[in-house]
């Protein structure tokens, strides 16, 4: 049974999701069902030959995150979790897999990034979100109108946190069909 300290999180964590624009709410689900493998991401989300072939890189791409889990978990080398001398192991894969997602031109800001990876790889990654975040979007891989408002999107706060919460993400959106209204 839920407590209520878990009940109020994940309502709060819904507020914080229904905030995104719809853009972003449909981006963040599809990715969580290619990348927590949850369903057919296909036959789910693509809406033509364009978008399935984004589907398809992005099942290539979001290959990285098996390794990043088990950085992030230490089950890699040392068995600390990420560390400093995991830098390259760690920022190559992250930075690959995120300057793809922010290309596709559908996050569009930090929040909905760290919305959409802390449930991807949990919340052991948070404290490599602002760097993984403000590197790709700095790449020339961003259009430079994109990078300015991404990197607008970063406030000081999160930029500049000095310890991160280690509290797993509770809610995870799915896709939700809408029925017929006859």
């Amino acid at each position: 049974m839920a407590t209520i300290e878990t009940t109020q999180t994940i309502l709060n964590e819904m507020r914080e999701f229904a905030g995104f624009s719809p853009c972003e709410q449909r981006y963040i689900r599809r990715s969580l069902d290619v990348g927590l493998g949850r369903h057919d991401a296909f036959r789910r989300w693509s809406r033509g030959p364009a978008e399935a072939a984004s589907i398809r890189t992005q099942y290539v791409v979001y290959q990285d995150l098996k390794l990043l889990r088990g950085l992030l978990k230490g089950e890699i080398e040392g068995g600390e979790g990420a560390s400093l001398e995991d830098l390259e192991t760690m920022m190559g894969p992250l930075l690959r897999v995120t300057t793809f997602d922010l290309a596709q031109g559908r996050i569009e800001s930090f929040s909905a990034y760290r919305f959409l990876y802390e449930r991807l790889l949990g919340a052991e990654v948070r404290p490599w979100l602002p760097s993984a975040f403000c590197g790709a979007a700095a790449l020339p891989h961003i259009r430079p109108e994109r990078r300015k408002e991404l990197l607008q999107s970063i406030s000081e706060a999160a930029a500049t946190a000095p310890g991160w919460s280690m509290r797993a993400p509770r809610f995870f959106p799915e896709f939700v069909e809408l029925e017929d209204a006859a």
